[in-house]
């Protein structure tokens, strides 16, 4: 193999692959990236097992073939170099392979491992393929990964559950993720091709892979998936996944349909007034308490080590009076997400489940576990 490329193109491709490599590995060919060049491209592959991102640039292909060298040592040799720079790649034909990377007077020979040993990930039928604008998947992604749980014994909560919704008449492409202490759900119009697809569970890893590679990515993203797998195209980039094999819970069920005490605010001022008082609360319980009176929200906490802090807000309410707790950093991330002026929270009792809404954007509600206070 013997390329000439230029850094930048092969700067953004590896910094796309390379992500996905985890920086300890137990199987040593997990930490490369292939790199295989024919008919005028490079063809960079990267993955974990459980997720691959294959890339394919333009270069100018002196010779065919394919070698794999360490990702994230390739990734900081290409960054180190003067920008503007042609790189030229080539694999010495010495007992074990080495991958030698120049530009100008600069040379770095690396150690590869056979290409053989390279996992191939097989992505299968994949019967289910849609197009989503790529505004909509970052918006699908940012307004729910924030509740996917980190908690690893409770695996089929790791991700965003993905499924085809109905409403009366309408249909919706439905993100729901949580962790069992809040929900995010958010509604997307179906997108042609997606009535049948089965209800699946995309892994956080996934999500934020996806995510970043969105940044780069123009228009549409075409999207296939099956019961085990699912896929990404876009400008080139494809990524592959597999998917969490497990059950998401009937989230239906904790979706309050009867709160009837409406509490409207300013959304940036309530997020800031969580923000003040919630500095003196003790960092594992961050509980802040919430008191509504007619008109009228005061924010309080109460720290035994460190004292006290309370705010008055004005609102808009007029049920009865109330007194609830939240985790304030639960609060924070659920107000970062409104995108109008005002937050709608609909409430019970101290006991139950809230649901809070942005009072611009129907497509989007989330639901939050009061804390005892």
């Amino acid at each position: 193999m013997k390329i000439t490329v230029e850094r930048a193109t092969f700067l953004k491709a590896l910094g796309h692959v390379q992500s996905v490599v985890e920086r300890r590995n137990t199987i040593p060919i997990l930490s490369n990236v292939m790199l295989e060049a024919a008919k005028g491209q490079l063809k960079l592959t990267a993955t974990d097992l459980d997720i691959e991102i294959v890339e394919s640039i333009p270069s100018d292909v002196l010779r065919n073939g394919a070698a794999t060298a360490p990702a994230h040592m390739l990734y900081d040799i290409v960054r180190k170099l003067p920008e503007g720079a042609q790189l030229q790649a080539e694999l010495l034909a010495q007992e074990g392979g080495r991958l030698a990377v120049s530009s100008g007077s600069v040379r770095f020979e690396l150690a590869c491992l056979p290409k053989e040993d390279f996992p191939q990930m097989a992505a299968g039928a994949m019967p289910h393929r849609f197009r989503l604008a790529t505004e909509d998947l970052k918006r699908l992604i940012d307004k729910t990964r924030f509740a996917v749980s980190t908690e690893e014994t409770r695996f089929y909560l790791n991700g965003i559950y993905l499924h085809a919704a109905k409403d009366g008449k309408e249909h919706f492409l439905r993100a729901v993720a949580t962790d069992g202490h809040r929900l995010a759900r958010l509604e997307l119009p179906l997108p042609d091709g997606a009535a049948e697809i089965p209800g699946v569970i995309v892994p956080r890893k996934t999500v934020s892979e996806l995510r970043r590679l969105l940044d780069d990515c123009e228009d549409t993203v075409d999207v296939s998936l099956s019961d085990t797998k699912m896929q990404f195209v876009c400008d080139g980039v494809e990524l592959t996944s597999k998917l969490i094999d497990g059950t998401f819970p009937d989230y239906q069920r904790v979706i309050p349909a009867s709160n009837d005490k409406a509490l409207t605010l300013d959304a940036k001022e309530f997020a800031q007034a969580v923000d003040r008082v919630s500095t003196i609360s003790a960092d594992k319980t961050r509980a802040v308490k919430l008191a509504l009176a007619r008109d009228r929200l005061t924010l309080s906490v109460i720290n035994p080590d460190s004292g006290t802090a309370t705010e008055e807000l004005g609102a808009t309410y007029s049920a009865a009076g109330l007194e609830i707790g939240f985790n304030a950093r639960y609060l924070l991330d659920i107000t970062s997400q409104i995108q109008g002026k005002d937050v709608r929270f609909l409430l019970s009792d101290a006991g139950s489940p809230t649901l809070i809404e942005d009072a611009e954007d129907d497509s989007t509600l989330y639901v939050l576990m009061p804390m005892r206070v």
